[in-house]
């Protein structure tokens, strides 16, 4: 059984995972609209992979007996200067949200709650590999300094990139 505190503070993050979801969509229909086809097609891979980060913890919620309390998502933004500055928001973000999956793991420890502190795991790791991906877009977008070809080359690279659903949903419908 999930405490009080523990339980609003998931349907928080819950609500959070949404919004970054929407965030890449909105993301994806901007470099759609700017002519990256590919880049376009990797922030739609985003939007899933947030999107399953959201119905993990929803559904473990209520395997703990908790309550899952949807809430409006707040608005997200749609407009950014280049392809460097929406990955670099990109990284900011992911930033943010580690930051909000390590208070999650720090008020396990306040709350006794190991059973949470040990699905949040998967949340720490993954936070890792989401900073990794966007620093190593960034690193190369600023290596390109905006050649043409190669923004070209890394559009078609980026739009390779293949949705995986998320471990703790396998198997689940």
């Amino acid at each position: 059984m999930l405490s009080n505190k523990m339980e609003e503070a998931l349907n928080a993050q819950i609500n959070a995972e949404f919004w970054s979801a929407y965030l890449y969509l909105s993301m994806s229909a901007w470099c759609a609209r700017e002519g990256k086809p590919g880049m376009a097609h990797w922030f739609e891979v985003q939007f899933q992979e947030e999107q399953d980060h959201a119905r993990i913890l929803f559904n473990y919620v209520l395997q703990r007996g908790g309550r899952v309390e949807l809430q409006p998502i707040a608005e997200v933004p749609t407009k950014w200067q280049s392809e460097l500055d929406v990955f670099e928001a990109t990284l900011k973000h992911e930033q943010h949200v580690t930051s909000l999956i390590n208070n999650l793991y720090a008020l396990t420890h306040q709350e006794n709650d190991y059973a949470t502190q040990s699905m949040l795991k998967w949340f720490v790791d993954e936070q890792v590999e989401e900073e990794e991906n966007a620093t190593n877009i960034i690193d190369n977008l600023k290596m390109l300094n905006g050649n043409g070809y190669g923004l070209f080359m890394m559009d078609k690279d980026l739009a390779a990139r293949v949705y995986t659903q998320a471990a703790p949903l396998a198997g689940k419908a």
